[in-house]
């Protein structure tokens, strides 16, 4: 019994890494000047941690040894304050953490708000999400996933990006000829951006999404927290209470307002670490709780 666990973890250990790299984009990309950014990879000691100036979004497919596969699926949003996106940290690890648990990791490289390559800057990310949505729904036969088990994950910005996704999803933003649902089955928020108003927000990320001088309309409709309803997915969270970059209460009001909406939701505060305190921690540490809430709440098996 030893020996075959040993060689089902073997199995699975050559497995975790993306079997494919996929255009967002079947065609022409919604809300897209012809002018294409010089993409800038972010390196360390020779390694990739991230990416800037994004245009030319993609998808990159996680997928389980099919003897673990539970049929759900996460579509992971790294953070960087909607001025960089940290792939590595909050997105390759992520993704062969959820691997290893039978759970299908998909992580969006999607386009960082810019009036260089955007008429509107504000819907170009959300835009990205929803067709990040639409995109796994649509190979969820070919990938073997749950249609119901569909959920979305951010980190910081990328937090507030999968709130958007969860908050938004009733308006398209993207051509759907076939009506696939854009709504996900599931949140996961870790130290989200969740607001844009004054004292909550994080200054850097709405002057990259909205500008120097965004309108209160703008404001009110990106601060997630006031878009909250009965149909917003079941959502879990972490959070810590000294984040200096994003404050807690971010997370706190969201949560409160799930609750308000009779929303099932999980939030995990600490008192200390700061922002993306996580990433300090192994994932079988930081991540176990939100395995236990995926189990529970009926996502995996």
């Amino acid at each position: 019994m030893k020996l075959l666990t040993s060689i089902l973890l073997l199995i699975v250990s050559l497995n975790l890494a993306a079997q494919q790299t996929i255009s967002l984009y079947p065609a022409a990309i919604p809300n897209s000047t012809t002018y294409q950014m010089k993409e800038i990879k972010m390196e360390k000691d020779g390694k990739l941690i991230g990416y800037r100036n994004i245009s030319q979004p993609n998808l990159a497919v996680y997928l389980p040894d099919e003897k673990i596969a539970t049929g759900a699926a996460v579509i992971i949003c790294p953070g960087g304050g909607y001025g960089m996106e940290s792939y590595r940290a909050e997105g390759t690890i992520i993704a062969e953490a959820f691997q290893k648990k039978g759970i299908a990791a998909i992580i969006l490289k999607y386009r960082l708000p810019s009036d260089s390559i955007m008429p509107d800057k504000s819907v170009g990310p959300l835009q990205d999400v929803q067709q990040a949505i639409k995109t796994v729904r649509q190979h969820g036969p070919e990938w073997k996933l749950d249609q119901s088990k569909i959920g979305i994950m951010g980190f910081s910005a990328g937090g507030h990006l999968a709130s958007t996704a969860g908050t938004h999803f009733s308006k398209t933003h993207i051509p759907n000829d076939e009506h696939i649902s854009l709504r996900p089955d599931f949140m996961i928020l870790i130290y989200p951006v969740i607001s844009m108003k004054d004292g909550l927000t994080h200054g850097g990320s709405r002057t990259n999404l909205l500008g120097k001088s965004p309108s209160e309309e703008q404001i009110t409709l990106f601060s997630n927290e006031l878009q909250v309803n009965a149909t917003t997915p079941p959502t879990w969270i972490t959070h810590t209470g000294d984040d200096t970059v994003v404050p807690v209460e971010n997370s706190i009001r969201f949560y409160q307002e799930l609750i308000r909406n009779k929303v099932p939701a999980e939030m995990h505060l600490y008192p200390a670490g700061n922002h993306g305190f996580v990433l300090k921690l192994s994932t079988d540490e930081w991540m176990q709780p939100l395995f236990v809430w995926m189990q529970k709440s009926g996502i995996t098996k």
